[in-house]
């Protein structure tokens, strides 16, 4: 009889390339995946980082660099879970005129969590690509970061309780909002960066990546208890990811895998969550596999 395979607790998002994991296509001999469902899969990040509730989790990069940075007992695995262009995700609304990334200080803006990683990705775009100042804009935030030693910058000020981003933004209290992956669906609402699409493209042709927003983490303590156990799991995602067809032929791959296929993104997001303040310090890509 052999041993029992290890059971992992894990939190992951219903993705092409995690579907034939959770559908129990792609399985191991040593390995069981317990996948617990978590719906609006951010939630999933505060418990991981303080209560390490599960042995492995997707998890938003800046949530990840934040959590390192105040030795939280996690290592990243070096598989993307989620990425996406970012510069369709700052919305402002067009019923009270148009706002251009030159117009942007001076002007009040809104985003779930400062530390939100598209809100890090698109704020770094608009500083570094757009030359915007933001030392001039008022952030409000409706909700606390995931790594509660990780404070947001002075002046950063929170929404009431009931205070609703996209009704605020309407009604003229922001003139401008950060979105993540729940874009509004209101016909007022514009894209602060005009033609978000070719944008992008052009973006690509100069940094050669797709912003990552969540990859994976697992805990130190499986990491020491056992190793093989990550290492599989490690094993399955690619599989998973494999079993799905991804990259497809001729396609970009939206989903780098590996440490030297994930390091220039993250690279590039660390650069801008110490330009931002969200980190003390630089971290290097190589201490946090």
């Amino acid at each position: 009889m052999g041993n029992a395979p290890a059971t992992l607790r894990i939190v992951l998002g219903d993705y092409p390339h995690t579907l034939p994991l959770k559908r129990g296509e792609v399985t191991s001999p040593t390995l069981k995946l317990d996948f617990v469902e978590v719906k609006a899969l951010y939630t999933a990040f505060k418990p991981m980082v303080r209560e390490h509730a599960f042995d492995a989790s997707e998890m938003a990069l800046t949530t990840y660099f934040q959590a390192k940075a105040c030795n939280k007992g996690l290592t990243l695995l070096p598989a993307a879970m989620l990425s996406r262009f970012q510069h369709h995700t700052m919305l402002y609304n067009s019923e009270r005129g148009t706002l251009t990334p030159e117009s942007l200080p001076g002007k009040r803006i809104g985003v779930r969590s400062y530390s939100q990683t598209t809100g890090v990705w698109i704020r770094g775009i608009l500083q570094n690509d757009y030359g915007v100042d933001f030392s001039r804009c008022q952030w409000v935030t409706f909700e606390d970061g995931h790594v509660a030693e990780a404070k947001d910058p002075p002046g950063v000020i929170r929404a009431g309780a009931n205070q609703d981003i996209t009704k605020m933004l309407l009604a003229g209290e922001l003139d401008a909002a950060i979105y993540g992956a729940a874009m509004p669906d209101d016909p007022r609402l514009k894209s602060v960066i005009a033609n978000p699409d070719a944008e992008a493209k052009k973006w690509f042709a100069t940094y050669g990546l797709v912003p990552v927003n969540h990859m994976v983490v697992v805990t130190d303590e499986l990491k020491r208890s056992n190793p093989a156990a990550v290492a599989e799991l490690y094993r399955l995602l690619v599989a998973g990811k494999k079993a799905a067809g991804l990259p497809a032929s001729g396609q970009v791959d939206t989903i780098p895998f590996g440490k030297d296929a994930c390091r220039p993104c993250l690279d590039l997001l660390i650069s801008y969550a110490v330009q931002q303040g969200q980190i003390p310090r630089r971290l290097n890509a190589d201490e946090l596999w």
